[in-house]
């Protein structure tokens, strides 16, 4: 047969072995295309799925007309090796998409797995996948955690992965190595997409993933990412062609779902940016509660709320803006009067004579506003990004959506807030006092992302939600509230938004008492505790909230 080397018998003759309650493990087919790599290399990936302790496998191995005449006669040395080794020649060289899609042609799999023609498995990887597809009849995809190897074999840079975060796959591939796929899901969406080479792992991913039943992360350093001179695990920047192919199949994937927005690059290679479009007849309500406080900021006295209002006014792209300023009754009257003039007829202005309650001034500033979607800000902050309106509540109208948050700075430029972490009985700020231009862990914090929680410093809700979850929690009227308020949206199976490109100055603990009373803290933990890890930065943190 023309380009064939070598193709023997496409599922293997041993019984699959089984897991779980005596049920079938399902054969999982391993697609490798092959370019001219090392020969040490390719021995190496072949090897680690040879020495697997399962069974049930298929090793594809398509050579795309590679140069060196070393990778024929190594291929047919390794088919000759074992009867579930699968290797295909084609006659021309077609690219990395070409070669996946002859690998997908010839696989027999229920499943398929993406092995580089330069990694590697790690031991008992197989196993432990087919372990949790046979616990999971319906998984369509499932990722695991990875690490890499240098060429002198040592083994770093271990990447624990966040639980499903779609938001996240938007901003970067993060799912990566290993990624299992269903093969007839892979089928029926068309295989790998022609003209997505560099990013064909993304693409295909980002599309399955829209169709999947359940996705699963398995924890566990299941694959090595080998970094050699030219590879993107040592140089983010060594294939700059496979960014650009990123940002397209973002863009796809974006108008696959209806998301009104546009894909661009982000700050650093294999980083995407969305700048979302929100719909002029949605009205926004922002709920500030203040008391008119003034204090110090870079060098000058100012009022807090004044200089809010007016950022947000002087900066909005979005014109269907409603404020509500839920006032106590020591607001001076001249700060009241500057922010009637300030926002004019956009401005409702609500009294609240009770002791402090943050909570409760909330809920009273929610029932003076109309929005459809209502954005919670603190008094002391300022706005920097001109487009926050449309970017924190365009996500609220797509599936599954419950909150979006800001990336807030404190004055001297380093972050206060990329996200809540809830780990180990830890309720903390990610990347807290850090650097404000701190890539974070993986890059976490250059891309939109999945939280566990948002401050409500900066939070944006719909109505609809807001009403589900009764609002803020009156019996934590200073701290707490807004860890409270974002369990109980994720309690409805609802995700959480950190939306990067919402950035805020935020001036904080300047105008109150930011002390944390043990109670508050009790009562936050016998309400809802903590996992050990987080499900969404599963990394140590110790910082105060």
């Amino acid at each position: 047969m023309s380009g064939e080397i070598m193709e023997t018998a496409r599922r293997t003759t041993e019984a699959p072995r089984t897991v779980g309650a005596g049920q079938p493990t399902p054969l999982i087919t391993i697609l490798t295309p092959v370019y001219d790599p090392p020969a040490a290399a390719l021995r190496s990936a072949v090897e680690s799925v040879r020495s697997q302790d399962f069974d049930a496998w298929q090793l594809v191995l398509v050579d795309d007309c590679s140069p060196s005449p070393h990778v024929a006669a190594l291929l047919r040395e390794l088919a000759a090796s074992d009867p579930r080794i699968v290797v295909h020649r084609r006659t021309e060289n077609g690219g990395i998409v070409a070669a996946s899609n002859d690998a997908l042609e010839r696989a027999t799999g229920e499943f398929v797995a993406l092995l580089d023609h330069d990694d590697m498995l790690a031991t008992g990887a197989l196993a432990a996948i087919a372990e949790a597809l046979a616990d999971e009849p319906d998984v369509d995809y499932l990722y695991t955690d990875e690490d890499k190897v240098s060429d002198e074999g040592d083994f770093y840079d271990a990447f624990v992965k966040p639980e499903w975060s779609p938001e996240r796959l938007l901003g970067q591939m993060y799912t990566g190595h290993l990624s299992v796929l269903r093969t007839s899901l892979v089928r029926e969406i068309g295989g790998f997409e022609v003209g997505a080479d560099g990013s064909q792992d993304h693409d295909l991913v980002l599309r399955v993933t829209e169709k999947a039943r359940k996705i699963v992360h398995l924890p566990g350093i299941y694959y090595h990412w080998r970094a050699i001179d030219g590879s993107t695990a040592q140089d983010g920047e060594a294939k700059p062609y496979a960014w650009d192919a990123g940002v397209r199949a973002v863009q796809r994937s974006l108008d696959r779902q209806g998301i009104r927005g546009r894909a661009r690059r982000g700050p650093q290679p294999g980083t995407y940016r969305i700048a979302r479009e929100l719909d002029p007849s949605v009205k926004v309500s922002i709920v500030i509660p203040t008391r008119g406080g003034t204090a110090l900021v870079w060098g000058e006295t100012r009022c807090l709320v004044v200089e809010l209002v007016r950022s947000i006014v002087s900066l909005s792209e979005h014109e269907n803006l409603e404020l509500v300023i839920v006032y106590d009754e020591p607001t001076p009257e001249p700060v009241l009067a500057e922010l009637r003039e300030i926002a004019g007829d956009r401005a409702t202005f609500v009294l609240f004579d009770e002791p402090f309650n943050f909570s409760a001034k909330c809920n009273v500033g929610y029932l003076a506003s109309s929005g459809d979607v209502v954005v919670f800000m603190n008094d002391d902050m300022q706005l920097v990004s001109p487009n926050f309106a449309a970017e924190l509540a365009a996500p609220l109208f797509e599936k599954g959506v419950g909150a979006t948050g800001a990336r807030l700075l404190f004055s001297d430029g380093s972050l206060q807030h990329g996200g809540h972490v809830y780990a180990a009985g830890d309720l903390t700020h990610a990347g807290f006092k850090g650097p404000g231009d701190d890539e974070g862990p993986f890059r976490a914090y250059l891309v939109n992302r999945e939280c566990s929680g948002l401050t409500a410093a900066c939070i944006a809700v719909t109505r609809a939600t807001f009403e589900d979850v009764g609002g803020f929690n009156e019996g934590l009227p200073g701290n707490f509230n807004d860890v409270d308020f974002s369990y109980k949206i994720g309690s409805r199976g609802l995700r959480l938004l950190w939306m990067v490109d919402v950035t805020l100055y935020h001036f904080e603990s300047l105008t109150r008492d930011s002390t944390v009373h043990q109670w508050e803290y009790d009562t936050i933990m016998r309400r809802w505790g903590t996992r050990d890890l987080d499900p969404y930065l599963p990394v140590g943190y110790r910082a105060e909230l």
